[in-house]
């Protein structure tokens, strides 16, 4: 486990790159955190320091964004905010895109548990009341922690 503190936005940089090195090969990313907690502003640093060039936005609405970085790596981009129904997911696919080797970032998957990899990375953001943001990384080996 790593515990990040971001003071401001000035520092999302460093805490980007902080995160890809905790993260390694893992291709599984869960971000949580309430709304507003700036989950998607952080997966746009990290977006940047992957080398994407392409607008990063949530895909509130389409569920799943593709991004390639300048080498043509593909990175997806999921949202799953407005699932209603968990089962909702295999209408896009969803095992394709996880095990599909590529990295996958996941918004509110807490929607979707059952559908989520056993093996993960969780990155839990905590909005300070001084308007920083206190990020916990943690493994996740089993989906032991997670649900």
């Amino acid at each position: 486990m790593k515990t990040i503190h971001c003071q401001s936005l000035q520092q999302l940089d460093i805490v980007a790159q902080e995160i890809i090195s905790y993260c390694g090969e893992e291709k599984i990313w869960v971000f949580k955190g309430q709304m507003g907690a700036g989950k998607t502003t952080l997966i746009r640093a990290i977006a940047k320091k992957n080398g994407i060039v392409d607008p990063v936005s949530s895909p509130t609405f389409s569920i799943v964004n593709e991004y390639r970085n300048d080498k043509g790596k593909i990175f997806y981009h999921f949202d799953f905010y407005r699932i209603e129904e968990s089962e909702e997911v295999l209408e896009i696919g969803i095992d394709e895109y996880f095990y599909s080797g590529h990295n996958c970032w996941l918004e509110w998957a807490e929607r979707i548990p059952e559908y989520v990899p056993e093996n993960f990375i969780l990155i839990s953001i905590k909005a300070e009341e001084d308007e920083s943001r206190t990020i916990i990384l943690e493994r996740v080996i089993n989906g032991e922690k997670y649900g």
